[in-house]
């Protein structure tokens, strides 16, 4: 699990959510050493989840669950399809969270699942960086397709730096970018899924597939 302060603002590792066959989902949050960042730009923590030494075993997912689509609204299957959720998923809620970072708009916590360089991986996640580069609302179109390259960083030892024609937009998320690291990820492709545009882009979503 991420926080951050804002949008455009760092992205800090705060808290970790486990799956264990036998003893189900845990989640706790990181030593105090390595949030000591996070509680300096204001984190605070999750109001469900308010001690920070304590490994939470009982009801994490159903307090998570909270963070995704109702299954009942109209607009669920169109919701399934954005994040490219097969149906038989759609009341998993670990693997719904893993694939759509639970994320909503009153909070600024993330779910960054790691994924597996499967040969047949595609996941959806947002392009980090784009309140710096203030990209040009007519420069992106859905379905461009977009270059990459590792390039280490203080910050992240493994950032992915994203660019359309040598022009940076920005990096692959923290903990997605992994991915780029791996043996044979130079079949990973990266297209433009969605945007949110007013004057420049806001928001991009993007597809990564081993192809």
């Amino acid at each position: 699990m991420t926080w951050r302060k804002g949008a455009g603002a760092r992205r800090h590792f705060v808290g970790i959510v486990k799956h264990n066959q036998s003893e189900g989902v845990s989640f706790q949050y990181l030593s105090a050493e390595k949030l000591i960042e996070a509680q300096a730009d204001g984190f605070s923590c999750y109001t469900e989840f308010p001690e920070l030494t304590k490994t939470y075993t009982d009801k994490v997912l159903e307090v998570f669950k909270q963070r995704l689509f109702r299954s009942e609204r109209n607009d669920y299957k169109a919701f399934l399809d954005f994040w490219g959720i097969e149906t038989k998923y759609k009341d998993d809620t670990l693997y719904l969270l893993a694939h759509t970072q639970g994320i909503v708009p009153t909070d600024n916590f993330e779910f960054l699942a790691h994924f597996q360089l499967t040969k047949d991986l595609k996941i959806v996640t947002e392009i980090a960086g784009l309140t710096y580069s203030k990209v040009s609302s007519s420069f992106l179109n859905i379905g461009d397709e977009l270059e990459w390259k590792q390039n280490t960083s203080k910050h992240d030892k493994f950032q992915v730096d994203l660019y359309k024609d040598n022009i940076l937009l920005g990096h692959v998320k923290k903990v997605h970018s992994k991915l780029f690291y791996e043996k044979r990820a130079g079949n990973l492709k990266i297209k433009i899924k969605a945007l949110d545009k007013n004057g420049i882009i806001k928001k991009a979503f993007i597809e990564i597939a081993n192809q």
